[in-house]
């Protein structure tokens, strides 16, 4: 049997020996940061990338060996395990197929074939399901009792027990759940007397659509998947059914026969009653990861390329948080972004005071040696822009135009209320856009990485897989940057590698409390900071120590 080592390999890729050893390594507590950059020799130079699909590998084994666990368990609490049934669930790595071997055990709420069951009626199911007796309505009657008055009756209840059967066989949902992945199309509908609902006009694409499932594009499924939840489409995934039950016709049905006649009529019925909406439920949800996969490694993606945008350090700054009715909010902040002073300007319709904002921005300039101007990009931004653009200027300024998502959210933030407590909402905002210019990481790690606006439809992808990306992905972006630990807020530092907010709020008030750190080996005096954490985090601390040795 294969071991859980072999199986990793064998997924991702990855020569076995380097599985191995991050795996060891990732046991042991290591971050994935942690060893692409320090444990390079262990692993043969493996990236963060190779790492993580080992990681979400093992992962995946070890719940399916904890699942296998649990269906052992189960079957040998009814009596049921046999030495094959045993062997063959433990040598079982497929979720899908272990499911399948569990179903004819799994407890069941009461069932039309349990029912028949209790009637007495699986005897005359065996006998037809052999597809032998070309008179079988002789022998239902052999079966009326007071509870199964007529021989009609007795077949009925026969069938229903053999539909279970069918719908229990291995091999019957390996050829449907094939058809599935190979043929099976999405479809939409629009939800009855919806048609012309103002809201449901967002999803009229979908109001009559139809497309191989294997093709659909994630953000088209995850778009057809919304307009279902919102009530204003019907979404069906399925192949053809005449084409499935043919080939299904041809594995189950033996004979040409009374006894076959109703093992077909079983056989449909456990296609259409049983089977096919558990397989379609089952793609719904292999669909919905995989669309969930492509849409997070978007999201991930954009994210990183913000995180990661070139900074600019060193320079005051006058950041502007644009606007029409309310007027655009200006912040002055020096080198370090720090807040100087602040103001608004009207030089938008409807107040339209061009030359009382033009007087606040070159005096506000002038006063505070600014030489640069960032613009949020939001409402507003860009007839701000075009307006700065037109003054006239001695020596023009450096402009730009600034990412703002999640700025509001930021704005109205415990760490902005914490930063700027005497200051209003829209001050914090204006403040956020020009230190995102000024350092994006430093700046957006104060805000969750899902605020950020990274792409469509997060909100409608698996919200524990999408925050755990995204958290990872700060720490990637910040283990590669590395921090100043005399200078980086606590909300930068909890990102580093191993740290986490607490151990990162103890680091900022050790600092406080001694002036400063004097070298790395001081971390390890920080409360609850120990030699394991200290070993995942201090090499992330190198790259911009300016006066740290």
């Amino acid at each position: 049997m294969q071991t859980l080592f072999q199986l990793v390999s064998k997924e991702t890729l990855i020569d076995i020996k380097q599985v191995v050893a991050t795996i060891e390594l990732l046991d042991e507590g290591a971050t994935i940061p942690f060893i692409a950059r320090y444990r390079k020799e262990k692993t043969g130079t493996l990236d963060e990338v190779e790492i993580g699909l080992i990681k979400s590998s093992i992962q995946k084994f070890r719940e399916i060996e904890k699942r296998k666990t649990a269906i052992l368990k189960s079957i040998e609490d009814q009596g049921k395990l046999s030495d094959e049934l045993k062997e063959k669930i433990e040598a079982c790595f497929d979720a899908a197929v272990l499911e399948d071997i569990y179903l004819p055990f799994k407890p069941k709420r009461k069932t039309k074939a349990s029912v028949a069951r209790e009637k007495g009626l699986e005897p005359l199911a065996t006998l037809i399901y052999k597809q032998q007796e070309r008179e079988v309505l002789s022998k239902a009657e052999g079966f009326i009792t007071d509870e199964v008055p007529t021989a009609e009756e007795a077949l009925q209840g026969a069938r229903d027990i053999i539909a279970e059967w069918i719908n229990e066989d291995m091999i019957v949902r390996a050829i449907v759940r094939q058809q599935f992945e190979r043929h099976a199309t999405i479809k939409t509908k629009v939800a009855f007397g919806k048609e012309e609902d103002k809201e449901a006009q967002k999803f009229r694409d979908y109001f009559d659509w139809e497309e191989p499932l294997k093709n659909c594009p994630s953000h088209r499924l995850l778009a057809m998947r919304r307009g279902e939840e919102e009530g204003f489409l019907y979404l069906h995934i399925a192949p053809d059914d005449e084409e499935i039950q043919e080939i299904l016709h041809h594995r189950v049905i033996k004979g040409n026969n009374a006894a076959a006649e109703q093992v077909a009529i079983a056989l449909k019925d456990a296609y259409k009653r049983l089977m096919k909406f558990s397989i379609e439920f089952e793609f719904r949800n292999i669909s919905k990861e995989k669309a969930d996969k492509e849409a997070i490694e978007v999201f991930v993606k954009n994210l990183r390329q913000l995180l990661m945008a070139p900074v600019l350090r060193q320079k005051p700054i006058l950041a502007l948080d644009p606007g029409f009715q309310s007027g655009c909010k200006l912040v002055c902040l020096d080198d370090k972004g720090a807040l100087l002073e602040e103001s608004v300007i009207y030089p938008h319709p409807p107040q339209h005071k061009t030359r009382d904002a033009e007087d606040i921005v070159r005096g506000l300039m002038y006063k505070h040696d600014i030489h640069t101007i960032a613009v949020g990009n939001g409402t507003a931004g860009r007839e701000t822009e075009d307006w700065l653009h037109k003054l006239h200027w001695d020596k023009k300024p450096m402009m730009f135009s600034v990412n703002e998502s999640g700025a509001s959210i930021y704005s109205a933030s415990d760490v902005a209320r914490e930063e700027f407590p005497d200051k209003d909402i829209t001050v914090r905002g204006a403040v956020s856009i020009g230190r995102r210019l000024m350092d994006p990481l430093a700046e957006l790690v104060k805000i969750d990485p899902k605020s950020i606006g990274v792409g469509q439809y997060q909100h409608d992808v698996n919200q524990f897989l999408l925050k755990q990306s995204l958290d990872d992905t700060v720490v990637s972006c910040v283990s590669q940057v590395g921090v100043n630990l005399n200078t980086a807020s606590k909300h930068l530092l909890m990102y580093v590698a191993g740290l986490g907010q607490s151990t990162a709020e103890n680091i900022v008030q050790y600092r406080t409390q001694n002036k400063g750190f004097k070298s790395r080996k001081e971390l390890l005096q920080v409360n609850r900071l120990g030699d394991k954490i200290f070993e995942q985090a201090a090499g992330f601390y190198v790259l911009q120590m300016q006066k740290i040795r």
